[in-house]
């Protein structure tokens, strides 16, 4: 377990994008972890919408972006270009492959085989294929993300919301009652911490948007911190990778664009999810069927409180006139009315932004319902990712040790046990296939007539 949670956390945290890239010349973003990546990315009121012959699949949105254009190919392929030309989205319906240039950059390919099999690769980033599986009759979902020649998982719960097919992160293990307790409650000290990463090039280049929290008196307070240095550490790697990097870095200022009042709302929301994850291991613990209902952003939106989500992995979206705007890594967002009925969309109001073609602090963005839960899940993910480095450091570098009768044992969710097996040539096909049928794809696309 230990040694599982280190490599997620290295590969997260940016250390083995280092390591891999220095070997190609650079390193380099996505969503995954997730962590993560979704089907798709964004969509408007006026959006077009398709959906795979895949009954599990997930639905692709197609904005309506102010001055895009869409071009309606043979045999149900598409292609949308953006006002300036570029292309954003193109859909091979033959290979029920999707296709999306980002707006900072970079190239995102899905594609859905007939056998649910998906695969999400991405230009400079790792990708990974997710497999459908069922335990106790419910629908669960595999990712296995690879890396220089590594590999790791994550798990998903299926559920339904507003007519959509969603899936939500499941933890792979789970603690006792009594070190959540430990986890939620403040702790009645303060500890300084000293950060591995304080001298890292990317500290000096965010300081003008991040700095972290002199000290610290409860988890969640450390875990803001925590899963705002995770995101960043990541966004700055990919960025410079990807030549996207700006040459000179914010200027230091005595406030930081993450104020002391947004750091509180994530640090909230992150002790909710140590609420819900102690719900939840009670279930594990007697070998139930896992509900996806509390899990998820539909149990969120009825809550009554106030939801707040640190951004994972770049999402292009459109603001309420239809101009498009980037979410990337370290953007924090805040969940706003609830989608109207059997809508695909919803609003969310964008609380920090870290500059460049990120949307604007203050403003409100359209966001897919998927992506939503997709950033619940990334979030989730780096969460527990944090925890485990609590248990693994506690009483080192200032953080606190662990009481005994907090501390207990791991258990493992038994649905990880029944997850079907990755296949041979996996790896090659997210590290090297994918990305080149994409682009042979592509040019066979814009080469039909219509897309030119």
């Amino acid at each position: 377990m230990k040694e599982h949670a280190a490599f997620i956390r290295k590969f997260i945290s940016g250390t083995l994008f280092v390591l891999f890239f220095g070997a190609m010349m650079l390193h380099a973003q996505r969503r995954p972890v997730e962590p993560v990546t979704p089907m798709s990315n964004t969509n408007t009121a006026n959006a077009s919408t398709h959906m795979n012959s895949n009954p599990s699949a997930q639905t692709v949105y197609v904005p309506q972006l102010k001055g895009a254009t869409v071009h309606q190919l043979k045999d149900g392929h598409y292609i949308q270009k953006r006002a300036d030309g570029g292309i954003r989205e193109l859909h091979d319906a033959k290979h029920g492959m999707d296709i999306h240039h980002g707006l900072a950059g970079g190239m995102r390919v899905t594609v859905e085989r007939k056998d649910h099999t998906r695969l999400v690769a991405e230009q400079g980033r790792p990708g990974y294929v997710e497999r459908p599986y069922t335990y106790l009759g419910r629908d669960f979902a595999r990712r296995n993300f690879y890396y220089q020649g590594k590999t790791y998982s994550s798990y998903y719960r299926g559920y339904r919301y507003n007519g959509i097919q969603m899936k939500v992160y499941a933890p792979y293990r789970y603690y006792s009652t009594a070190f959540y307790g430990w986890l939620f409650n403040v702790w009645g000290f303060v500890f300084v911490y000293d950060w591995d990463w304080a001298d890292e090039a990317w500290v000096g280049f965010d300081r003008g948007y991040f700095i972290p929290s002199p000290n610290y008196s409860s988890a969640s307070l450390w875990l803001t911190d925590y899963l705002l240095s995770s995101e960043l550490a990541v966004a700055y790697e990919m960025r410079r990778v990807n030549g996207t990097l700006p040459t000179v870095a914010a200027a230091a200022t005595t406030a930081p664009a993450i104020t002391a009042e947004v750091k509180q709302k994530i640090a909230n929301e992150i002790k909710a999810q140590i609420q819900l994850e102690n719900y939840e291991s009670k279930t594990i613990a007697q070998d139930k069927d896992l509900d996806a209902g509390p899990s998820s952003i539909a149990h969120a939106y009825g809550d009554g409180r106030t939801h707040v989500f640190v951004v994972g992995y770049p999402l292009d979206v459109v603001d309420t006139s239809g101009t498009e705007c980037a979410l990337t890594e370290g953007d924090v967002v805040q969940l706003s009315s609830p989608p109207n009925f059997n809508t695909a969309s919803a609003l969310v109001a964008v609380l920090a932004s870290n500059g460049g073609k990120d949307c604007a602090k203050n403003s409100t963005v359209i966001m897919g319902l998927v992506d939503i839960q997709e950033l619940q899940n990334r979030m989730r993910q780096t969460i527990d990712l944090g925890i485990a480095e609590l248990r693994e450091k506690q009483g080192k570098k200032g953080l606190p040790v662990i009481p005994a009768e907090a501390l207990g044992t791991e258990v493992k969710a038994r649905y990880t046990e029944f997850a079907p097996p990755a296949a041979p040539n996996d790896q090659a096909d997210i590290t090297q296939q994918l990305l080149q049928e994409a682009s042979k794809a592509e040019v066979e696309m814009l080469a039909s007539g219509s897309g030119k």
